[in-house]
């Protein structure tokens, strides 16, 4: 082995000392503020650490995970075709008629042409992006896009412009750097914004974002992750609820969170799926999805267009949730979504010590967020109403939010460091 030189420094040496913004406190978090164990059978309530607790947490938006049709068709499938077949990629041996027949049922539903089926949503969002745009072309983004669009910008070899979250102002001043530019390189302009942003729970402005159009001359690309399957008619998503479907030229949607299934798609004109096929790398190099999935996402989009009841009992949860929370003088942003953020002031001591109170006293469980994500002295707890919630449990949760409130306001949670856990 050859000898490092010490003059310079190691790779492994940097990351001893530089954790990054998320793992440096990865030592006292690791196992119960970050990568919680929930167990037992996913619904809205699960065991934590031996004891039941209500979870706020899980992307199960319409219930279907635990479904009996769901759990029906998911085990015949795979006593069938087994997790392997097909084997290879798609374009080389991994090809079925369902693949294909899963495309088409996805494309119908969103009102596109066709469809291309992805293996994972990060994934596949990420490569879509990066397929799509050449050097010459400029990408114009919203500052919240989630971390799979910004991974997929970061690809781009041209230009990217972005904008501040859902400013119009800011992203017409963007528009118009971005074509200055490509009015000279003989580029397109491309812009990435999200039908629902996944953490604050608000709508990106589609509808005001597709009047600047014919002025710019640009694309339009939309992840749906959040909105496909809980908003507009039968869930097909943000575009449909504001009225702007057909403008949007290639949407994106994942199976994780309405279906919660693993995949993703997008949906586009014909000729725009077809490039994609033979153009994202993400997918020509990687297996086919495996056939259970596959027909387990049929059944789940069958089952969401047409048993309105999930959508309707989700928004039932939410709407309670929600409207309960603001009544209480809780700050709940402007989310206008099924994604219900809290919003507290407090130190990341105080934040740890109210999620150890949730969880360990109250048996709720939900998600904590804190700077970097959002700004600092800034507690976010997030939760993801499910159409399996009760309506107890959104009193329960409620009133237990109320008390924890209190306990904060007069200090009680106050700590410096994270709340010891073990």
């Amino acid at each position: 082995m050859t000898a490092l030189n010490t003059s310079d420094l190691d790779i492994f040496e940097r990351i001893k000392g530089n954790r990054g913004p998320l793992g440096q406190h990865s030592k006292e978090s690791h196992g119960y503020y970050t990568f919680p164990k929930l167990e037992g059978p996913i619904g809205n309530r699960m065991q934590f650490r031996g004891k039941d607790v209500l979870v706020w947490s899980i992307n199960n938006y319409l219930g279907l995970c635990n479904h009996p049709d769901v759990r029906k068709i998911d085990a015949e499938a795979s006593a069938e075709w087994g997790m392997g077949y097909p084997m290879g990629a798609r374009m080389m041996s991994g090809q079925t008629k369902y693949h294909e027949e899963l495309e088409s049922q996805l494309a119908e539903f969103m009102q596109k042409e066709d469809a291309y089926l992805l293996n994972y949503g990060y994934q596949g969002c990420q490569s879509a992006i990066e397929s799509l745009v050449n050097r010459n072309d400029v990408i114009v983004y919203d500052s919240e896009s989630h971390a799979c669009m910004i991974d997929g910008v970061r690809l781009h070899q041209g230009k990217r412009f972005v904008y501040q979250h859902n400013d119009m102002e800011s992203f017409e001043k963007q528009l118009v750097r971005a074509k200055s530019l490509t009015d000279r390189t003989g580029g397109g302009i491309l812009v990435v914004t999200e039908g629902v942003f996944g953490m604050a729970g608000d709508q990106g402005k589609l509808k005001e974002i597709v009047s600047y159009k014919e002025k710019f001359g640009f694309r339009l690309f939309v992840d749906d992750a959040h909105g496909f399957g809980t908003i507009g008619e039968q869930g097909r998503g943000t575009g449909d609820f504001q009225g702007v479907q057909d403008q949007i030229d290639v949407y994106f949607g994942t199976f994780a969170k309405a279906m919660a299934t693993i995949g993703a798609f997008v949906a586009a004109d014909e000729h725009v799926i077809d490039y994609l096929r033979y153009n994202m790398r993400s997918q020509i190099f990687a297996k086919s999805l495996p056939m259970p999935i596959v027909i387990g996402a049929m059944k789940r989009l069958e089952m969401m267009r047409t048993q309105p009841e999930f959508k309707n009992n989700l928004w039932k949860i939410a709407e309670a949730l929600q409207s309960g929370l603001k009544a209480s003088g809780f700050n709940i942003g402007v989310t206008n979504s099924a994604v219900t953020p809290v919003f507290l002031q407090g130190t990341l001591g105080e934040a740890t010590n109210i999620t150890m109170d949730l969880r360990e006293n109250h048996g709720i469980f939900c998600s904590i967020v804190v700077y970097p994500v959002v700004p600092k002295d800034v507690i976010m707890l997030r939760l993801i109403p499910t159409a399996v919630h009760t309506l107890e449990d959104v009193e329960y949760t409620i009133a237990t939010f109320n008390k924890v409130k209190e306990k904060l306001m007069a200090g009680e949670y106050r700590g410096e460091t994270i709340a010891s856990w073990s």
